[in-house]
């Protein structure tokens, strides 16, 4: 029995190794967006240099050639007598020209068969078997076997090249007898080297403007990125310097109409937004921390008697206890309503769409509220006068809004006073005839924790008329508080709420 066969190893897995393509567009992402700028442009302007060059390149070798091609001539239509047996005639291109070249040396002499400076003719018999030079030739064309394949009477052109080797063009042509008779071809030679050569300089030329244009596009590119990008560059430095110091409200110089100067008014805004807020909840936290103070000492005051009684043994009477048990359940309710309004006062400033919203009726909302009133002021006269009018919000918002206002009202209203409650095509009104509101204490009745310094002894948080300008914004609708209308003591406070006078 064999050994088992040693398993073989698992074959190696190669990771894929990565393309150019890729590798490119990693680095292009890598670069700074000035570079990238600079980059793009150098890559514009050569691909838009390239393609002038090579247009350039192509018209002038099409002209170049087209020039060679008339100074061919129409080529050698007759022979000279005596041509095919001359001195410059042998069975290759090669013997004729050092033919010719002995008989010119020894002779001195020359027997051209036409033709100008810058051509050179050569003849060959109809059966290639006898090539004929002029006797002051200096170079022999080469003769391709499919130039005897010519049919009589025409004439064609093709690239060849001379016994020494050089480019040239050629003309092929029959030549006839005075009989009119088919006797040879001619070939007319022009020399391309000098057009090759005149073209090779031209595309060197061509080569190095383009890579001048290319390195100063790259070198404009990022200049002009670099000053395009200036702004983006401040802006920057802006963010940078207020991630590191948390300072918010740092602004930017805008200039322009264009994207940058749109990007930098964006983000004053932002910044001023951001330290308005700042400036916003540092303020509620010093206020609510204000504002807690105050139950909280007097709390600790009335629970420190009761413990420091309990321990010494010596009980306070009945109804000091009682006194002290009263003002802590008040200040509890007073803690309980101040977290509340703190919790209302939490929500963000711009709800997101949708929440919590629905139709409500704000003609039963304002019902409710004034039975609730009602209860707080039992001594007090409401006049109601409300018409049915549906919204869409917040329906527990709205109606502790109302129930603020309401309440407003109620604390400040003398005995027996009468408090007016009017909805009237979403225009509702809350109006007391109390002391009134002082004319330079209006611009502050919906801030924060602000209690005016007449109603300081009163009970309250300072929150309730914040509670109603946030909800009744977050509604879409428009708050106001002032004197009367009529010009009576009292003030008026006025809600305006966009519905329709029926369910929708």
């Amino acid at each position: 029995m064999s050994p088992p066969a040693p398993a073989l190893p698992p074959p190696l897995v190669h990771p894929p190794r990565r393309t150019l393509r890729r590798r490119l567009a990693q680095w292009y992402r890598g670069r700074p967006l000035r570079t990238r700028l600079a980059a793009l442009t150098a890559l514009a302007v050569a691909v838009a240099i390239a393609l002038s060059a090579l247009t350039c390149w192509f018209i002038v070798e099409q002209r170049m050639y087209d020039l060679v091609r008339k100074d061919l001539g129409n080529g050698v239509t007759h022979i000279p007598p005596g041509a095919i047996n001359g001195d410059g005639c042998a069975s290759t291109p090669q013997e004729a020209l050092a033919n010719a070249t002995k008989a010119q040396s020894a002779t001195g002499a020359s027997q051209p068969f036409g033709g100008g400076k810058l051509q050179d003719i050569q003849l060959v018999s109809a059966d290639g078997r006898t090539v004929c030079v002029p006797s002051d030739a200096t170079r022999a064309i080469v003769v391709d076997p499919a130039d005897l394949t010519l049919q009589p009477g025409k004439t064609a052109e093709r690239s060849g090249t001379y016994t020494n080797g050089d480019p040239a063009l050629v003309r092929i042509a029959w030549l006839y007898d005075r009989n009119g008779r088919p006797s040879g071809i001619a070939l007319t030679a022009a020399p391309t080297k000098p057009v090759e050569e005149s073209l090779q300089q031209l595309a060197l030329i061509l080569g190095l403007v383009a890579a001048l244009g290319v390195v100063g596009a790259g070198l404009t590119g990022r200049l002009i990125a670099r000053s395009a990008l200036k702004p983006v560059d401040d802006l920057t430095d802006v963010v940078e310097h207020i991630a590191r110091t948390e300072e918010v409200g740092t602004t930017i110089p805008v200039s322009g109409n264009d994207e940058i100067a749109r990007l930098s008014t964006s983000f004053n805004s932002m910044s001023t937004a951001l330290a308005n807020s700042r400036d916003r909840q540092t303020r509620l936290i010093a206020d609510a921390g204000h504002e807690l103070r105050t139950p909280l000492t007097s709390l600790r005051t009335n629970v420190d008697l009761l413990i420091r009684s309990n321990d010494t043994g010596r009980p306070l009477p009945e109804a000091t206890r009682t006194k002290l048990l009263g003002n802590m359940k008040a200040q509890m309710q007073e803690l309980t309503l101040l977290i509340g309004d703190l919790l209302q006062l939490s929500r963000p400033d711009s709800p997101k769409p949708g929440q919590n919203v629905a139709v409500v009726a704000l003609h039963e909302i304002a019902g409710r509220a004034v039975d609730r009133a009602r209860l707080r002021g039992p001594g007090l006269v409401f006049e109601l006068d409300i018409a049915p009018w549906y919204v869409h919000g917040d329906g527990a918002a709205l109606e502790r809004a109302v129930i603020n206002l309401l309440d407003n009202a109620v604390k400040y209203s003398p005995p027996g006073g009468a408090v007016e409650v009017r909805l009237h095509e979403g225009l509702l009104t809350v109006r007391d005839h109390g002391p009134g509101i002082p004319q330079d204490e209006l611009q502050y009745v919906f801030d924060r924790f602000w209690r005016s310094p007449s109603s300081r002894q009163l009970p309250g948080s300072g929150l309730g008329l914040s509670i109603v300008a946030q909800s009744v914004r977050d509604a879409g609708g428009e708050v106001s508080l002032g004197p009367a209308r009529d010009g009576g003591p009292g003030a008026q406070a006025t809600v305006r709420l966009p519905g329709e006078p029926v369910a929708p």
